[in-house]
C-alpha cells in the first residue's frame, strides 16, 4: 500500500536526522514521531517494534553498500572486474556526505560504548556484506575467473583495503593530503586484489 510505504519512509527519514543529530541514547521515539510529524508515537511502533530496530532499519535503507547488494542474484554471474568496484564505491559513498559521516561515528561509538550493540550492528551491516562476498568470490572460483583459495579469507582482505580510505574520510583526513582519491584507491586496490587471485596457467 503507498500510504503505508511513504509512512514508513517518512518515519525512516526522520529517524535518520534525529539519530545523526543526537546520537542512538538521545534521539527518542518521542522525538522522532515529532520530527516525522506523527500525530502519535504509537505509529512508529507499528512498523517498528522498538528503537533499536528502527536504528537497524535506518542503517539497512541508507548505507549504499546494503542496497547495492539487495539483488545479489542479478551480480553473481558478473565478472570481480565490474563487481567489485561497484561495492567498493557503494562502501565508500556512505562516507560522501555529511550525515554518512555523523552516522558512521555513531556506529563505531555505539559499537565501542555498548558491546550488544555491536553484535546487532555487525549482524546487520559487515556480517551481510562479507556472506554475499564469500559467495560472490565462491561463484568466481567456480567459474574460473579466481583460483581456488580460501573465500572468507579474500572478502575481508577487499573489505580491509577499502577501510583506511573510508577511516580517512570518516576520522582522520590529515590521510587524505596526499590527495589519494577514492576512485584511484578502488582502481587500484581492485587490481591487486585481482592480480593475486588470478587463475594460474
Amino acid at each position: 500500500m503507498p500510504e503505508e510505504s511513504d509512512r514508513r519512509m517518512q518515519i525512516l527519514d526522520a529517524a535518520l536526522e534525529e539519530f545523526s543529530a543526537k546520537g542512538f541514547r538521545g534521539a527518542t521515539i518521542n522525538s522522532i514521531a515529532r520530527a516525522a510529524r506523527l500525530q502519535s508515537q504509537a505509529l512508529i511502533y507499528w512498523y517498528f517494534p522498538n528503537k533499536e530496530a528502527l536504528f537497524q532499519a535506518v542503517l539497512g535503507q541508507y548505507a549504499p553498500i546494503l542496497q547495492a547488494i539487495r539483488d545479489p542474484n542479478g551480480l553473481m554471474d558478473r565478472p570481480p572486474e565490474e563487481v567489485l568496484p561497484q561495492l567498493a564505491t557503494a562502501y565508500l559513498s556512505f562516507a560522501d556526505q555529511p550525515i554518512g559521516i555523523r552516522l558512521a561515528k555513531l556506529v563505531i561509538g555505539e559499537s565501542l560504548r555498548r558491546p550488544e550493540m555491536a553484535e546487532v550492528f555487525a549482524r546487520r551491516g559487515p556480517s551481510v556484506v562479507l556472506s554475499f562476498l564469500k559467495r560472490y568470490l565462491s561463484h568466481q572460483v567456480d567459474l574460473g575467473r579466481l583460483r581456488p583459495h580460501d573465500v572468507r579469507a579474500s572478502a575481508r582482505a577487499y573489505i580491509g583495503m577499502l577501510m583506511p580510505q573510508m577511516m580517512a574520510t570518516v576520522f582522520l583526513p590529515v590521510l587524505k593530503n596526499d590527495g589519494l582519491s577514492d576512485e584511484e584507491h578502488i582502481g587500484t586496490v581492485t587490481d591487486i586484489f585481482l592480480r593475486g587471485l588470478a587463475p594460474e596457467s
